[in-house]
């Protein structure tokens, strides 16, 4: 029965370092795009066949894509 002092003082931490750690990560973007890593392993982009300039194109291409929509210039 003392063993209950230890255990649901402890457990009740551990579930508040639970949901600081959810509420960090919301506040953090950290679930913004759950759908893009799965399908960006299914396409096969082999920079190796790229020249310096393309490979720094496409990467301008990746940062201005990764920036969330209020950021992002409008379309011309």
């Amino acid at each position: 029965m003392t063993i209950l002092y230890l255990l649901i003082p402890l457990s009740l931490i551990l579930l508040g370092l639970a949901v600081w750690a959810f509420f960090w990560a919301v506040k953090n973007d950290q679930f913004d795009d759950l759908e893009g890593p799965a399908h960006r392993i299914l396409f096969d982009d082999d920079e190796n066949d790229l020249t310096p300039e393309q490979r720094a194109e496409r990467k301008a291409e990746r940062k201005k894509a990764a920036k969330p929509t209020s950021e992002r210039e409008p379309p011309k």
